[in-house]
């Protein structure tokens, strides 16, 4: 094939590294930021509305977010890799999250609310699964790890209504500009690729072909061929991998087998790697959940704090984890993710236990912030594991692997 003609507006910029990451870590700042919001202020909503057992009512708020993102993480990321596209079903997250704040903000009943956080958890699971696929898809193996990282740095952000729709409007620009890295092959770009590889390569391939990667070539499978193991849409590209003697083989997963949800867990079970990394994702939202429904009415029943302030208390707290997901990711790429795993877990016992204490605010939320900083700094060595299990397990996708991590943080 040869490459496409009329290349699109800003093309190298909009399908770099450096854009389609800063996008995916807008994207989860907005999920977080959004998602937040429930922690400092519903509790005093519900109050306002003279609901009775309110840490109750939180709880069911939360469990209605999960529930929509359990039960949409299997369709969404089984429909992202069958057909190769990431930037729509982004987008169509947005609209599901604008349409979720206005209806928080307005809401006049408990109900009301509910639809609002089922119709959250859905746009969460586009942003986690479609998202860090999107983002594996542009990054080369050796930095995924500080690539999610960064994105990881959004976790910890939270804000009022307001604030969360301008910055919804924001992020949705930025998913709109992406070019991702299979349209922009198609343009002769690669960003994974330095200029004397390409042309290295490009020495090597034929006429008929579309050099990728330094190791990877687009060729189109004939949907008549009875040996085709891969059932392609129409004029969808498949990746094939060339072997290149100067290059190491990078791995793409743009079209992948077909799997049912058995299917795909099945394979994840036989891996040992996949199977830590789950189990580290259940524990991370076991923990990082736990506090939510409770934690404002307990400031405000020992130290008599109101939601703004329990609010300004979250962000001091949360401030430092910034640098954690961030620290990790880097070193993941650099020494692997089993001791910073553990590392990380075991540092912040201490100060979980800490935060049961009663004597002093400012103790609390030291505690807090020292808890965030070793719990949050877990994600980016697990969703690096996660890719690394994609790439090496034959049939799945990013966007599986990544459907699995939310499913089993949605648990």
């Amino acid at each position: 094939m040869a490459p496409l003609s009329g290349k699109p507006w800003g093309l190298k910029w909009r399908s770099s590294i450096w854009f389609v990451t800063s996008v995916v870590t807008l994207g989860i700042t907005t999920d977080l930021l959004v998602y937040s919001m429930l922690i400092p202020v519903f509790p005093f909503r519900l109050q306002k509305l003279n609901y009775s057992d309110v840490s109750g009512l939180v709880g069911w708020l939360l469990f209605a977010y999960s529930a929509g993102l359990v039960a949409t993480t299997p369709p969404i990321a089984f429909l992202s890799e069958r057909y190769i596209n990431r930037q729509h079903p982004l987008l169509l997250g947005q609209v599901f999250l604008m349409g979720s704040q206005v209806l928080l903000m307005e809401a006049p009943t408990y109900w009301v609310m509910i639809l609002a956080r089922v119709l959250q958890g859905i746009s969460s699971s586009v942003i986690w699964v479609v998202g860090l696929a999107m983002l594996c898809d542009t990054v080369p193996e050796a930095a995924i790890g500080t690539q999610l990282g960064i994105a990881m740095s959004g976790v910890s952000l939270g804000g009022p209504f307001i604030f969360g729709i301008i910055v919804t409007f924001v992020d949705s620009v930025g998913r709109l500009l992406i070019v991702e890295r299979k349209d922009a092959l198609l343009y002769d770009l690669d960003n994974w690729a330095t200029k004397e590889a390409v042309e290295d390569v490009k020495k090597q391939d034929s006429e008929q072909t579309l050099e990728l990667s330094p190791a990877i070539v687009l060729t189109e499978i004939p949907l008549s061929s009875p040996s085709t193991a891969i059932d392609v849409d129409i004029a969808e590209p498949v990746v094939t991998r060339t072997n290149s003697p100067k290059v190491q083989e990078e791995k793409i997963h743009v079209v992948a087998p077909r799997h049912t949800v058995l299917g795909v867990l099945g394979i994840l079970m036989r891996s040992s790697r996949a199977v830590s990394a789950l189990l580290i994702t259940l524990l991370f939202g076991i923990i990082y959940t736990s506090q939510e429904p409770t934690l404002p009415l307990h400031l405000q029943a020992i130290w008599g704090l109101s939601s703004a302030r329990i609010g300004v208390i979250y962000i001091a707290a949360v401030v430092p984890t910034l640098a954690s997901s961030v620290f990790t990711g880097w070193a993941t790429d650099r020494w692997g993710a089993e001791w910073l795993t553990v590392m990380c877990f075991l540092l912040a016992i201490p100060w979980i236990v800490v935060t049961i204490l009663e004597k002093s605010l400012a103790l609390f939320i030291v505690a807090m912030a020292f808890q965030s900083l070793f719990i949050t700094g877990n994600i980016s060595p697990v969703t690096a594991e996660l890719a690394a299990v994609a790439r090496q397990c034959e049939g799945l996708g990013y966007a599986h692997v990544y459907g699995a991590f939310n499913f089993f943080y949605g648990l």
